[in-house]
């Protein structure tokens, strides 16, 4: 059964939290699904789910390097890869960066991602809605969608209260 969806969570927030429920989900979920979690996927999903703001592969070889870990960009994205097949990472795609899933969804879930522009923070909302009107227009039209990525940059609403561009 799905959770619903969280709303930004408070700058000051306990994200020990959020981590560890994320881990907790992350690894229930890899077995349930046959996927091996290895030492390594382990800190690459850590290190993404350390905070709510995308993380690019290259940040994660970079921190991983300061670890004294030094891994090949081919691997990181392969690690990525299984992460989000398991539903447990989302790529950003106008960032070409990653965020760790805190919802409990299935992979195919009508999920739009919102990103603030002050605090780089990032969650899912969920908007079937608009996932319908989208293969509306595409049956109307004889489209043939493959993949749908939607997402809206603004602010969150404790940066839109601080009337901050930066937070």
């Amino acid at each position: 059964m799905s959770t619903p969806f969280p709303a930004f969570p408070p700058h000051d927030h306990d994200h020990g939290v959020c981590l560890h429920t994320a881990l907790s989900r992350a690894r229930a979920r890899c077995q349930e699904q046959g996927i091996k979690w290895t030492a390594l996927r382990e800190q690459v999903f850590v290190e993404v789910a350390t905070s709510h703001k995308p993380v690019s592969a290259y940040d994660l070889i970079d921190v991983l390097a300061k670890n004294g870990k030094r891994v090949a960009p081919v691997s990181i994205y392969r690690i990525l890869e299984v992460l989000q097949s398991a539903g447990l990472v989302h790529r950003l795609e106008s960032r070409n960066a990653f965020f760790a899933c805190m919802a409990d969804h299935e992979c195919a879930a009508h999920t739009i991602t919102l990103v603030c522009e002050a605090c780089n923070r990032v969650i899912e909302a969920a908007a079937p809605d608009a996932f319908h009107a989208i293969g509306t227009a595409a049956e109307a039209t004889g489209f043939l969608i493959r993949q749908t990525v939607v997402e809206a940059s603004g602010l969150c609403s404790d940066c839109a209260k601080r009337g901050a561009s930066t937070c």
